[in-house]
Formats: structure tokens, C-alpha cells, sequence
């Protein structure tokens, strides 16, 4: 996420080193970078402009103050700018409304609507303790009602059915059932084209002039770039939307149409999706965005995340048997599967300062993934006896573990070395806590 525009916002950073006070001189030649990195990454260019002027006229003259490098005051101003240009504030759904509160999801066919309302309803009901309903208004596309009945079962929310050839009739119908049924919000999850054309925008419009619609939110392809900026604009402009929802962000390293669908629209991204799993979307915080592109981690959003896919007792049991050293190859797999809850591993580093470089290496990504499937596999084709005690396996056993697990006796010999340094850190593990990223590495 962002890669292309961390490398060169980093790089900018460098070349204010060393100096006393940020001038025209020296910031001339660290925006240049930074105005080429955000082109290069498919920012809108009237974006692109502001933030290098604000950034500018922010930055020349200002004397470095003793306690910070221009370098790192530098990296204040960006950010603070940056931030604007993400939105400033976090924005909410606008669903604080007599029952059932509807929210209609718009965007081209296959930006993600059908896969979003569904990741929508999952967060309103956990997160927001809703009851959310979804109906799918989509008559054209080959079982797309069916594809929505399917996640709403999958998430456990209420689907409403509807036979009707009518899309206006489905909406208002749907409307009637979720008041009726006692839901207190409503997703309907619209038709798409593959390019916006006329009869699409005047469906929409027949829809929210014949339903009371709080919400229209906009699913938006991340990885369509500057073609991104363009449907936002049409859409806001032609349908009328109160907010954005970013996919497959996680898979662009460019990030243009973050930096860019807020200053286009003037209207707030509000969720983005992070994975194919069904609790893969994200509140959009501005500020912690603009670290994560400056390479400086979200530690909130992880530490959030953390604390809502970890369990509390397991966790404080776990760090109790590390203290006592007293942990076993049971405890090491329970630790390795609780990582695997926060989402993918590329998702989880780039939180990290410090780290979102490695979540940049695909390769390294895919082989930690595979080493901790790999671990995994290794500890459930042991026995009882032997996962509570290492010390029972000889080379016999190691060799039938091995067979059980498709894995060979070098895998398992360094499972086991990797197990007795974890166990020889826990020893000291209240002095040397910041050995503690050694438990990461499954290299």
C-alpha cells in the first residue's frame, strides 16, 4: 500500500539533511522528488499542486528548531498537509436516524459494492451493534442476488428477498420488510456497468427520489488510478454521494486515488477494504493514513485491531507462561494462529514503524505465510505428549511428523530451534523486551 509513494517521499526527506534552515534552495530539489513520486502514482495533478504549494509555503523559511533535524520538521509540515488533503477529520455514516437508516451502495460493476455491503453489515453489526438487512437490487447481473443471499448468511445478517423485475419496487418493498421485520439499517446493493452511462445514472437517481436514502456511499477500485478520480467525480456530481469506500487498497502501491477522491469530490472517504476476508474493511482515519504513507506505521489501527481479534485471556495466559518459561509447542502454534487473526502479514507490518519496508518484499511475505502454514501443520501432526515436551523427539519421530505434515526433518529441526530461542528469550523477557520482533521472523 502507497509503496511508490514512501519510497520518494523518504528519499525527499534525505536531501534536507544537514541543513540549518529549510530554504527556497534546498526544498526545491526534495519536491521535485515528491511532485514526481505522486504523479508516478497516479495522484491527480491539481492534487499534486496543492500539496507541493502548501507544503512549500509552510516550509521556506522556517527555522529548525534545536531538538529536531529539518529533516524530521519537514516531515511535520508534510504530514500535516497531507492530512488536510485526506480530509482532516474522520467522517462516520450518517445513520443516527428513525429506523430503518438506508444505505445505498453505488460504483461500476466489479469496483466491489456486492463484497463491501456485505463487509458493511458485518462491521455495523459487530463493531456498531446494529441490526443491518441487505437486499440486492441488481436484476442484470447473473446471480447476483444469489452471490449476496450467500455473504449475508456468511456474515449472519438478514436478506431480503424479492422476486420483482422492478428495481424501484425492490427498494421500496425492502424498505417496508426491514421496518416491518424490526431492522434498523437497510444496505441495498445497486447495479454496476462497466462504464457509467445514462441509464445507470437515471436508475440511481429513480431510486433516491422514490426512497429516503441517508447514505449513498461509493465503492470505489482502488487499482483504476486516475480512471478512479473521474467515476468519483461523475458520480457525485450526476447521483449525489455523502461518502467513499476504497477496495483493494492493499494491493495498489500506488495510492492515487486515496491522495486524490477526497479533493476531487470534497466528500470524505469513509471505509476502506484491506483483504478478501469478511471483517477486511477499515474506518478511513486521515491522520493515521498520512503516517502509514510516510512510512511512520498506524500503531493505533493495530493496537484496534489487535484488541478486537485477540482473545484477552488467552493472551494474558500466554505472556504468563513466558514469563515462567513455562510454555509449550501448543502455546507457540496458539501464538502463530492469533497473529493470522489480525489479517494478512503484508497488512499487519506496514502498521509497524519500521517495518513497512518488509511488508513492501513480496517475496519475504509470501515466505513468512508459508513458514507459519508450514509451522502449523508441524505441530498438529505431533501427539500430545510430544508437543508438551520437545524433548521427546527423536529422530524417528521427526521423521514420521515430517510425513504427516508433507514437510521434511530439516523443517521440523528448525521449528524446534526456532521454539528453544523463543524459549531461551522468555528467560530475560521482562529486561529485553525489544528482542521481542525476534518472535516475528519465521525465516
Amino acid at each position: 500500500m502507497f509503496e511508490k509513494i514512501t519510497d520518494k517521499i523518504t528519499s525527499s526527506f534525505k536531501k534536507l539533511r544537514g541543513h540549518s534552515v529549510i530554504t527556497d534552495k534546498n526544498i526545491d530539489e526534495a519536491l521535485k522528488e515528491i511532485r514526481l513520486g505522486l504523479l508516478e502514482a497516479d495522484v491527480n495533478y491539481k492534487v499534486v499542486k496543492s500539496l507541493v504549494d502548501s507544503i512549500k509555503e509552510a516550509s521556506v523559511g522556517k527555522e529548525v528548531l534545536k531538538s529536531v533535524s529539518p529533516g524530521e520538521q519537514f516531515t511535520k509540515i508534510f504530514n500535516d498537509e497531507l492530512i488536510k488533503i485526506l480530509g482532516s477529520e474522520t467522517e462516520y455514516l450518517n445513520i443516527k436516524v428513525s429506523p430503518p437508516a438506508v444505505i445505498m451502495m453505488v460504483g461500476l460493476q466489479g469496483s466491489g459494492k456486492t463484497t463491501t455491503a456485505a463487509k458493511l453489515s458485518k462491521y455495523l453489526k459487530e463493531k456498531e451493534k446494529r441490526n443491518p438487512c441487505m437486499v440486492s437490487a441488481d436484476i442484470y447481473r447473473p446471480a447476483a442476488i444469489e452471490q449476496l443471499k450467500i455473504l449475508s448468511n456468511q456474515v449472519k445478517v438478514g436478506f431480503i428477498e424479492n422476486s420483482s423485475q422492478d428495481v424501484i419496487e425492490i427498494c421500496k418493498n425492502a424498505f417496508k420488510s426491514a421496518y416491518n421485520q424490526g431492522y434498523d439499517t437497510l444496505i441495498i446493493d445497486t447495479a454496476g456497468r462497466l462504464q457509467i452511462d445514462d441509464s445507470m445514472i437515471q436508475e440511481l437517481k429513480s431510486i433516491k427520489s422514490e426512497v429516503t436514502i441517508h447514505e449513498t456511499l461509493l465503492i470505489i477500485d482502488s487499482m483504476l488510478g486516475q480512471e478512479a478520480i473521474n467515476v468519483a467525480k461523475t458520480f457525485n456530481d450526476e447521483v449525489g454521494i455523502e461518502g467513499i469506500a476504497l477496495t483493494k487498497l492493499d494491493g495498489d502501491a500506488r495510492g492515487g486515488a486515496a491522495l486524490s477522491a477526497k479533493f476531487i469530490t470534497n466528500k470524505p472517504i469513509k471505509f476502506y477494504g484491506s483483504g478478501e476476508k469478511m471483517d477486511a474493511l477499515d474506518i478511513f482515519h486521515p491522520d493515521r493514513m498520512a503516517s502509514r504513507i510516510l512510512g511512520m506505521g498506524d500503531v493505533v489501527s493495530l493496537v484496534e485491531k489487535t484488541s478486537s481479534s485477540i482473545d484477552e485471556k488467552q493472551a494474558e495466559k500466554l505472556s504468563e507462561k513466558l514469563e515462567r518459561n513455562d510454555f509449550n509447542l501448543n502455546d507457540f502454534k496458539d501464538a502463530i494462529k492469533s497473529m493470522s487473526k489480525l489479517g494478512s502479514l503484508k497488512s499487519t507490518l506496514s502498521m509497524i514503524p519500521g517495518l513497512g519496508n518488509l511488508s513492501q518484499d513480496e517475496n519475504a511475505m509470501q515466505q513468512a505465510s508459508v513458514e507459519m502454514k508450514k509451522t502449523v501443520a508441524i505441530i498438529d501432526s505431533m501427539t500430545r505428549k510430544e508437543r508438551n515436551n520437545h524433548a521427546l523427539l527423536d529422530g524417528r519421530r521427526r521423521r514420521r511428523i515430517a510425513t504427516g505434515s508433507g514437510t521434511s526433518v530439516q523443517d521440523i529441526n528448525k521449528l524446534i530451534k526456532k521454539f528453544l530461542q523463543m524459549k531461551k528469550m522468555s528467560k530475560n523477557l521482562g529486561k529485553k523486551k525489544k528482542n521481542s520482533k525476534n518472535l516475528l521472523n519465521f525465516n
